[in-house]
């Protein structure tokens, strides 16, 4: 197939989450020979932290105006197989308006930030990439959150077929590496700074570094404001690119996540950072949410934190019993999360009409897959 998305991001990792899953959903679709062209707008802050130019088997198409690249976009969508827009493409509305009328193409939504979503439109905000008609004309929907999050879609913005797309990880790009001095913690945490994670930071990550002066924690992201309450065994590493990834995880002893509010309210929505910590073979503390359990079994697959003793708890298990969370939870994650069950999932659902079935925590066809 020849599928067109217009997306967020592809090229920058920088302070968002959806380059990572692009970049393995689409060498995984060009494993399996189908042909990607990526429209991106070519915004500063993205161009300044750069950390991919192209994409393998396909074209990454960078824009600085709509009007400048609409005639490029028609000609793409004239015998595209797939056309797709997704959440905060800078242009979502427009590229929707434009995709619509693609002659011969299924035409798909991906929103990647469906608790985001939902909690503007509760709040009567305005969605900037979902026009006036809401999901409607659109054959398919895909979304990032599966649960309740899919009967949303179809009740309130009209979706007529949804079904959960969720996130994954490449191995070949995420696997056990060499521990790099600079990232050795006994507890790490990667994420960009959000003000509904910090009580959660606090409660797992700050306060047990207070509790354990002589382990070593680390966070890495972008965006932390100078007002955030640091510590002395607290070091930090600013936004850390994708290929650094793996050294950053395969060098903890224990990593930390911690999911956006809107996110765990929803629930059935795991970051990607789940899928590439297990993959590099590093065991996981987590807070936790509806649906966690579908994805990883707690206690054996991944580790529970809801209080600081939680957390300090987890920091005092032997080396043994850490490695054997991470093994369980590696053999999982190659097993059910990588980009290429992904893109086998992607490829049922886009040629099954008939067969998407909404329900708690998927569809008939994602199952089967």
């Amino acid at each position: 197939m020849k599928i067109v998305i217009f997306g967020l991001t592809i090229s920058s990792s920088w302070g968002n989450g959806h380059a990572t899953l692009w970049r393995g959903l689409c060498r995984a679709l060009a494993k399996r020979g189908h042909k990607i062209v990526f429209f991106e707008m070519d915004v500063p802050y993205y161009a300044l932290n750069r950390d991919l130019f192209g994409i393998p088997g396909g074209d990454l198409v960078l824009y600085d105006d709509w009007n400048n690249i609409r005639h490029r976009a028609e000609t793409e969508l004239a015998d595209a197989d797939v056309a797709m827009t997704t959440s905060y493409c800078p242009d979502g509305i427009a590229a929707g308006d434009l995709l619509l009328n693609a002659p011969r193409a299924k035409r798909v939504f991906y929103d990647l930030d469906t608790p985001v979503t939902f909690s503007r439109l509760d709040a009567g905000e305005p969605i900037s990439y979902i026009g006036p008609r809401g999901l409607r004309d659109f054959d398919l929907v895909l979304s990032y959150t599966g649960g309740r999050a899919i009967h949303r879609l179809q009740s309130e913005l009209g979706a007529r077929q949804a079904a959960p797309l969720y996130g994954h990880v490449d191995p070949d790009v995420h696997r056990p590496v060499r521990p790099a001095g600079h990232y050795v913690s006994d507890l790490s945490y990667l994420g960009t700074y959000a003000a509904d994670r910090q009580e959660a930071l606090q409660r797992l990550f700050i306060s047990p570094a207070g509790l354990r002066p002589n382990q070593r924690f680390l966070i890495g992201g972008a965006q932390y404001p100078e007002s955030f309450p640091w510590q002395p065994n607290i070091h930090f590493v600013r936004h850390l690119p994708p290929p650094e990834h793996p050294a950053f995880f395969s060098s903890s002893r224990i990593t930390l996540n911690i999911t956006r509010q809107a996110m765990a309210d929803m629930g059935w929505c795991p970051s990607g950072r789940l899928f590439e910590a297990a993959a590099c073979g590093t065991p996981i503390l987590s807070d936790t949410w509806e649906g966690l359990d579908s994805f990883f079994e707690p206690g054996r697959e991944i580790l529970i934190g809801r209080t600081t003793e939680d957390a300090v708890h987890s920091l005092d298990l032997t080396d043994a019993e850490l490695q054997r969370v991470a093994r369980a939870s590696r053999e999982r994650v190659l097993e059910e999360h990588t980009s290429e069950h992904r893109a086998r999932e992607l490829e049922i659902l886009l040629t099954s009409s008939s067969s998407l079935l909404s329900s708690t925590g998927g569809s008939a066809a994602m199952m089967e897959a």
